[in-house]
């Protein structure tokens, strides 16, 4: 696991990109990317704010950190996949190049990719919506060839599926690709050739269905679960889920990374946004 950089960093941002109803953050981080860096591990995540502007005003709370996964290394760029939901992403939504922003990581567990064993399973790997973040770097990182699924709600969203390569797209209104859920397509994938792993991320609810759809085939998976996070490094309890023999794990410092098998059922609150 790749450890953080001791200490929150200021960083310059080097452009904000348009990718249909998402944006597209580069930030200049060598500490994290360039070849001395900590080289963050698909799955990853760091805890991002603007420098500037990060609070509505005296009468109003301030942007807390953001936990974002990292979507992509560029040479000494390191991106990440943002939405606009709310005051805090916007304001992420808004930064320009020669802003800053405050950076913490990498953090938490990264998917774990396994040997390199001549029966290696093929790797199926299946996002939805902003949750697709984690698997470009994951698709940069794997070296084999890869089958990459993804759903989104609409089409300005699907735009975000040309941050992977050779993606098969479903979407909720079949304005793209498949019409229906993208789990339909991983059903379909595994009913075919159950030969493989699945990596995953996405919303709570694709999270459970690509869970129960592997459980039943007994297909290994490992889901990137992005419960909400205040601290980021497992002070503050606030990211907890129910791990399926009792007790619970932190996403942040557990995963977010888990093993489907740890869990009976993915929490509502433990996914990323359509």
């Amino acid at each position: 696991m790749s450890e953080a950089p001791f200490g929150r960093r200021l960083l310059e941002v080097t452009g904000n990109d348009e990718l249909g109803a998402y944006r597209v953050l580069r930030v200049l981080d060598p500490q994290m990317c360039g070849p001395r860096g900590a080289t963050p591990e698909p799955g990853q995540f760091a805890m991002i704010a603007a420098a500037e502007h990060w609070g509505g005003g005296e009468q109003q709370r301030p942007y807390l950190p953001r936990a974002f996964s990292i979507a992509r290394l560029a040479g000494e760029e390191c991106h990440f996949l943002l939405e606009d939901v709310g005051p805090g992403t916007r304001r992420l939504c808004e930064l320009r190049a020669g802003d800053r922003l405050w950076v913490l990581g990498p953090l938490g567990r990264g998917f774990q990719l396994g040997g390199r064993e001549p029966d290696q399973r093929r790797a199926l790997l299946v996002g939805g919506g902003v949750g697709i973040a984690p698997l470009a770097i994951l698709q940069d990182t794997l070296d084999r060839d890869t089958t990459v699924l993804l759903g989104f709600r609409d089409r300005a969203r699907a735009a975000g599926a040309a941050l992977l390569r050779d993606a098969h797209v479903a979407s909720d209104d079949g304005s793209v690709g498949h019409h229906g859920l993208v789990t339909e397509l991983l059903a379909a994938e595994l009913e075919r050739d159950p030969h493989a792993v699945v990596y995953a991320c996405g919303p709570a609810a694709m999270l459970e269905g690509v869970r129960a759809i592997c459980e039943q085939r007994a297909t290994p998976a490992q889901l990137a679960l992005e419960a909400g996070m205040a601290c980021g490094f497992g002070a503050c309890f606030g990211c907890v889920v129910a791990r399926r023999d009792g007790g619970y794990l932190r996403v942040c410092v557990d995963g977010p990374v888990v093993d489907a098998a740890e869990l009976e059922h993915v929490d509502a609150h433990a996914g990323a946004p359509a």
